[in-house]
């Protein structure tokens, strides 16, 4: 049946679409380091991937999932496996109920933007380019990137990324990577 849905969704994806089946799947990993690993992976191997919040039906592990197009899951599994990366879950994405959570949420605060990813907020003053403020997540490393941000600009600034490893790290490093993008157009 699987093999099936497969075949249809992949030369039908409009059809697949109307009858309720997805073309979109979500690995589930025990920890978040296996999610941002999984994720450059794939993403070097050409896989068009997002990472995203897990529907509550399918917390398990760590708060993060990563979305892959079904019709590619075979060589997805393959990539992960040359790579010792063991999802603990491959789910379809079958239903609204099942549908991953973006991580992002952008608010407009006068001449401030304000982008929250996960937990971790970036806030930048527009005309400057300035960080005003980064705030959010529980993990150990948030104080000091928040003292190697705040006050440069988002041009100058190093990528969160190049200084953490935690999930407040990555989250920050989407936010940064958001607000940016927004702020240069």
């Amino acid at each position: 049946m699987i093999a099936w849905v497969r075949r249809f969704v992949r030369r039908h994806p409009a059809n697949a679409s109307k009858r309720g089946m997805s073309d979109r799947g979500m690995l589930l990993f025990p920890s978040t380091g296996e999610v941002i690993r999984a994720e450059a992976v794939l993403r070097d191997a050409g896989v068009p991937v997002a990472v995203k919040g897990p529907p509550p039906a399918l917390r398990q592990g760590c708060d993060m999932v990563v979305e892959f197009p079904l019709v590619e899951e075979l060589r997805v599994r393959e990539i992960l496996e040359n790579h010792r990366l063991v999802p603990l879950r491959v789910a379809v994405v079958e239903d609204h109920l099942l549908e991953p959570v973006s991580l992002f949420h952008v608010k407009e605060l006068g001449e401030f933007l304000m982008v929250r990813a996960a937990n971790m907020k970036v806030t930048v003053h527009r005309s400057s380019g300035r960080i005003v403020n980064v705030s959010g997540g529980g993990c150990p490393d948030v104080p000091y990137l928040a003292e190697v941000l705040v006050g440069r600009s988002i041009d100058e600034a190093p990528e969160p990324r190049s200084l953490g490893r935690t999930l407040c790290g990555y989250a920050l490093q989407l936010a940064f990577t958001e607000v940016r993008r927004r702020c240069r157009g």
